[in-house]
Parts: structure tokens; C-alpha cells; sequence
């Protein structure tokens, strides 16, 4: 501006403004009809921003409510789980009362369908802690009529012995105890000889010679020569017979289910009664099974 004269710089600073003028005037012009030029710089300038913003505040609140809301499932799931389980628990409840059921009407219908049979039933109320010693504790005893060497039985089979008869309550010694035996026979040979616990789930058929055909699922009974059961109750069934020297190896399944046991029956007498009868499924008993030749047969003894 130092070269110009004084006169001239008014010209020029006027020419300055106007030209001012028109720039900001041309600012004013809307492009393409959306917004004046200015308000589009703006926006462009501050949307990034916005958007930003937005963003991490939409974050912060989706967080946020996530986290309450994992509260309230938690709480929830905890609430659900503790019902879950509270049915579960009434579910086994009702099952194990519907199981008892079945089994008392099992003993009904069998002490129905041997009314003439001195018997007694009894509940199991605990059993030996002696691994030993396989025996159980009944909730009977003296004053119910209970002496010692009575048969203990159940539906399915013979269970044991009683060995200690007390004022309330009895000790019964199972078929798998070591020092239990019952005189036993093969149902359809015929076969007489003892059977004996092994202190194992299986028992053992002793003194048959090796050359007698034992085969496996054969029948076992009792012989009624132990004066303790009465002939022609289950024992069990053959699941081992093998060749030995002098004697067959004969292992037996028992028949009553002897790690199950919760209700039994005590036989106050010998007098004879048959546990093989069908029962069809409304629990009513069916015509007994006869074996040719049975000890009760031959005595002429009249099935109950």
C-alpha cells in the first residue's frame, strides 16, 4: 500500500468492502434448493460429532438397561430353578408313594389269596453296617408273634431267616450272608441239595454231583427239609452251572430282590402255600402253577 497514493486508497478500500459484500451475499444462495451454502458447511462440520455422541451415549444406555435386565434374569432364572427343584422333589415324593402303594397291594392281594397261611408282614427298618454280615432289621418282634428260625419271605421269593427275635423288633440273616443256607431242589429234576450265600449278590447250589444236567434258567424251590420254609417257594434261578470236581459249580440268582427290600412277609408255620401264581395286571391272582411231582402233591396237600 505504499506505492499507491492517499488519494487512491479510498477507492480501493471501497472496492474492497464491495467486493465483501458480494461474497457474503453469495453465501446467502441456496444450493440446490436443500439449504442456504452456510447451513450445509455447518452441518457437515458438526455431524460428525453429533453422530459420535449419539453413538457413545446409545451405548452407555444399551449398558446400562443390559445390565439391570441381567439382574432381573438372574433373579428370575434363581426363582425358576428353586421351583424346578422343589417339583422335582414333590415328583420323587409321589413316585416313591405310589411305588409303596404297589407294594403293600401286592402284600394285600397275596395275604388274601393265602388267608389260611399264618403270616405277618413287616416293614424293613434297617440293615448291618457290618459288610460281613448281610442282615436286616424288622419293625416286629415277640409280641407279635415272631420266635427265631422263622422263614421270612416276599411275593417274588424267600429272603432269609429270623435269628434274633426281640420284644419290638427282629433280625432277619439274608440268603447271601456266608453262615445263611436253605434246603433247596431243582423244580422240574427234582434235585435236592442245600443252597447257601456267597456274601455276593449270587448264590450257591452245593453237593450236586458233576454227571446230574443242571442247565442255566432253571428253577430253584425250596425242599422243606430245613423245617424253616415250607416246600415249593422260589429260591432263585440258575445263572452258572459248570463241571467241576466232585461237584457242579452252580450259581443261582436269587428271587426276591434282596437289595430292595422295604416290606416283607414272616411265615409263623410250614404250612404249605405257593408263590407261583400269576397275577395279571389288576393284581388279581390267577390259577397256581402246578409242578408234577411236588412235595405238596405228594402229601395230597390242597393249594390255597
Amino acid at each position: 500500500m505504499a506505492g499507491i497514493p492517499s488519494r487512491h486508497r479510498s477507492l480501493f478500500l471501497l472496492a474492497g468492502v464491495i467486493i465483501l459484500q458480494v461474497l457474503l451475499l453469495a453465501v446467502q444462495i441456496k444450493r440446490d434448493s436443500q439449504g442456504r451454502l452456510i447451513r450445509v458447511w455447518t452441518v457437515g462440520a458438526v455431524s460428525p460429532f453429533e453422530k459420535g455422541g449419539a453413538y457413545t451415549v446409545g451405548h452407555i444406555r444399551d449398558v446400562w438397561r443390559h445390565y439391570f435386565a441381567l439382574r432381573d434374569t438372574a433373579r428370575e432364572n434363581e426363582r425358576l430353578k428353586r421351583e424346578n427343584d422343589q417339583l422335582k422333589l414333590q415328583i420323587t415324593q409321589l413316585q416313591g408313594r405310589a411305588a409303596e402303594a404297589d407294594r403293600l397291594a401286592t402284600l394285600l392281594n397275596f395275604r388274601q389269596a393265602h388267608k389260611d397261611v399264618p403270616m405277618l408282614t413287616a416293614r424293613v427298618i434297617g440293615a448291618s453296617a457290618d459288610s460281613a454280615s448281610q442282615t436286616i432289621y424288622l419293625d416286629r418282634g415277640e409280641r407279635d408273634g415272631i420266635k427265631r428260625n422263622m422263614g421270612v419271605i416276599t411275593p417274588d421269593g424267600v429272603v432269609g431267616k429270623v435269628i434274633e427275635a426281640y420284644a419290638n423288633t427282629t433280625q432277619v440273616l439274608l440268603l447271601t450272608d456266608k453262615e445263611s443256607g436253605v434246603g433247596a431242589m431243582l423244580a422240574d429234576s427234582r434235585i435236592q441239595s442245600p443252597v447257601g450265600g456267597t456274601g455276593e449278590p449270587l448264590l450257591s447250589m452245593k453237593y450236586v454231583p458233576t454227571d446230574d444236567t443242571v442247565n442255566v434258567g432253571d428253577s430253584v424251590v425250596t425242599s422243606g427239609k430245613d423245617r424253616i420254609f415250607p416246600p415249593d417257594l422260589p429260591v432263585g434261578t440258575v445263572v452258572e452251572s459248570k463241571p467241576g470236581n466232585p461237584f457242579r459249580q452252580i450259581r443261582i440268582r436269587p428271587a426276591a430282590r434282596l437289595e430292595r427290600l422295604e416290606e416283607v412277609i414272616v411265615l409263623l408255620s410250614l404250612h404249605p402255600l405257593d408263590l407261583r401264581k400269576a397275577t395279571d395286571g389288576n393284581g388279581q391272582q390267577g390259577p397256581a402253577a402246578t409242578t408234577p411231582g411236588s412235595a405238596t402233591e405228594e402229601r395230597g396237600a390242597v393249594r390255597p
